[in-house]
């Protein structure tokens, strides 16, 4: 039996976070309400949705979150019993969602998803990512029982972060062809419509790369909408499969090892052009693609050495030994090196 989790009710547009309390009614949740969020956004939109929570005759109370650890969890879940709450509202950019899909389930109650900014799959998803011992973990939580994603309020976010989150999900190329290819060289389960979906959501981005531009509404429109079906892929698969392959695997090599990584959905983006030589496929559709939106292709845009990245390429199949993908046992020294300067990635 595989197990579908999808959000219930998804608002993208401008101005639609003043739909937060009608949501809270439609869904018939008793307004009792733990809003999880970060020190810049309580501004940008925590404040505003507890005056309309406390407006419509709810409570609302705001736990202002500083990292994605299970400490934080910890003290959130903890949080959210004491203030029996009904549902938690995670309202961010990626660590406040993440930290409140996986308090919410520890609490048993729901969450909704409301992203200021949108810099990765996550918004939907029911994997959250937190950090231990200095490494980045994808753990199993709960997708979001709403969306409401403020496209206006996303607008305004720095657009390196919008940036990002088509760099994410254009790696959806690479990540279905190595679930295809699992499929046939170790017969995992396969599903061609989370695939095609998963296809769909990068397609949204690559052929909409000349439209996705700084402050326009409208290109957070068309980001969050390829993020939801990203998202909604992972749930019919009932896996991340569909958008975390081996450029995923690269990033968090490069998360472990990177004096300074870039942000996430830059590193699987630049990971996805080199897999994507890998496999054989069109790398430089992928890259020109992400020069078109403005996005990171190569090591020094992202302020990675080149060292780095070889040594990322090398670690990144004993991330999730699991997980099979296009890197197999591993790369030699000289192959990481050619792949990477064919691609552009380095510079020799």
């Amino acid at each position: 039996m595989k197990w579908m989790e999808f959000p219930r009710e998804i608002l993208i547009g401008k101005n639609v976070l003043n739909k937060v309390p009608d949501v809270l009614s439609k869904l018939k949740i008793n307004q009792k309400v733990l809003l999880v969020t970060g020190k810049n956004t309580v501004d940008v939109a925590g404040k505003q949705i507890r005056e309309m929570i406390e407006t419509a005759g709810g409570v609302c109370e705001i736990c202002v979150c500083e990292k994605a650890s299970y400490e934080e969890v910890d003290k959130i879940t903890e949080t959210g019993k004491a203030f029996e709450a009904d549902c938690f509202l995670g309202v961010g950019s990626g660590r406040s969602i993440d930290l409140a899909k996986l308090s919410s389930k520890n609490c048993d109650v729901p969450f909704i998803s409301i992203p200021t900014a949108a810099s990765h799959d996550g918004i939907v998803s029911a994997r959250a990512s937190i950090h231990s011992d200095g490494k980045s973990e994808s753990v199993e939580a709960q997708a979001p029982i709403a969306v409401i994603a403020d496209t206006e309020i996303i607008s305004r976010a720095p657009f390196k972060l919008l940036a990002a989150g088509c760099g994410d999900v254009i790696s959806n190329y690479t990540s279905v062809l190595d679930w295809e290819l699992a499929s046939r060289h170790q017969n995992e389960s396969f599903s061609r419509s989370a695939a095609m979906m998963a296809y769909m959501s990068a397609d949204m981005i690559s052929n909409s790369a000349n439209l996705i531009r700084p402050g326009l509404e409208s290109s957070a429109r068309i980001a969050v909408k390829a993020l939801v079906l990203s998202g909604a892929a992972m749930s019919v698969a009932g896996s991340s499969r569909p958008a975390s392959g081996a450029e995923h695997m690269f990033s968090h090599a490069l998360d472990r090892l990177a004096k300074k990584p870039a942000l996430h959905g830059e590193q699987c983006a630049v990971g996805s052009i080199m897999m994507m030589y890998l496999h054989g496929g069109d790398w430089q559709k992928i890259r020109d693609s992400l020069r078109q939106i403005g996005a990171p292709t190569t090591a020094a845009e992202m302020g990675i050495s080149n060292d780095e990245i070889i040594e990322a390429l090398l670690r990144a199949h004993t991330i999730r030994p699991e997980r099979y993908t296009i890197l197999g046992s591993g790369l030699t020294p000289s192959a990481a090196e050619k792949m990477a300067v064919v691609t552009e990635v380095i510079t020799e």
